[in-house]
Order: structure tokens, then sequence, then C-alpha cells
């Protein structure tokens, strides 16, 4: 059975929501991250990285003036790898399912977090994240390691991508 299970598909297919979901249904200890958005007025301003213990740092923002950018986004590197990272390590360590949500552009710019992603894939640590869906050199790689089993999500099949990864949950206690 493959340790590491990461969700893709399209924008707003509900990956969060399910990572959100079977992480509060799980019985084990879960660390790590994940994603949300900042909006205001209807508008998504950024994205804010938001730990399983209650740590959070604005990831991306329009208005951030960064050397680092996805798109309108300035992306602080920065802070990810201050929170995110560390959120990461201390998983590895310390809990029995690590939560990475997401490998994305802006999370693929540090390469800290990279090595901490190689790291945790060779580790045996059972992962549970989400990923680009899209082609991307570094994160095609993850992909394709034996290790990994990518799962497609979208609006049609959220209940049985539920139901799978609740069963790789059963399966590599």
């Amino acid at each position: 059975m493959k340790h590491v299970c990461l969700l893709t598909g399209p924008p707003r297919a509900g990956k969060t929501t399910l990572i959100k979901q079977v992480v509060g249904e799980f019985r084990g200890k879960a660390g790590g991250f994940y994603t949300e958005e900042i909006r205001e007025h209807g508008d998504r301003l950024g994205f804010r990285l938001v730990t399983l213990n209650g740590k959070d740092v604005v990831l991306s923002q329009v208005a951030f003036k960064s050397p680092y950018r996805v798109g309108k986004y300035g992306v602080n590197v920065e802070g990810l790898e201050q929170v995110g990272v560390t959120a990461l390590l201390d998983a590895a360590r310390d809990c029995d399912l690590v939560v990475v949500d997401e490998i994305g552009k802006m999370e693929m710019l540090s390469l800290q977090f990279r090595d901490v992603i190689t790291r945790l894939i060779s580790s045996n640590r059972r992962v549970l994240g989400t990923i680009l869906l899209h082609h991307h050199t570094w994160s095609d790689v993850i992909k394709a390691r034996p290790e990994v089993q990518v799962m497609m999500l979208n609006r049609d099949n959220y209940s049985q991508v539920l139901t799978e990864v609740r069963r790789w949950l059963e399966e590599i206690k």
C-alpha cells in the first residue's frame, strides 16, 4: 500500500474541504498545514497557511511586494518556511499523519519545502495532501514516485474520493 495520498483536481473541487473532513475524523495524531483563501467582498486577495496546531501566516497576497510572484500574488516564501515547513518537520517527528495542503506553485518556490516533501515521501511517513493538477517539472516527478497514490477530485466524485481516502487511511494503519 502506498503511504502517500495526494489529491489533485481543478480549483474549488473540494480538495481542502475533503482534507479537513478526513483529518477531523482521524483517530490518530495529525500535523502539518492546509491553505485557505483570503477574501474580501467576494474577491480573492491571497492565501493563508494554517497549521493543524493553530499557527497561521499569510502565504500570498495581491499587495505583497515580493521577488517571488505567482500570477497576481506576491509570495511570502520566508513565512512558508518559518511556519509551514516547521509544521511539516514537527508532524514528521511527532504525528501519525502528515498533512500538506498544498504542493502548489507558491509552495514549490521554496527549496526547503521541496526538500522536506522529498524526505517525507522517502521516509515511509503517512502523508495526505494536495498537489498541483497542471504539469510542472517538480510536481510531475512527485506524482510519478512509486510511494505516491494520486486521486483526481472533482465536484462529481467527492463522495467516492472521500470513501477512497478513508479506506486508504484504514489500510495503512
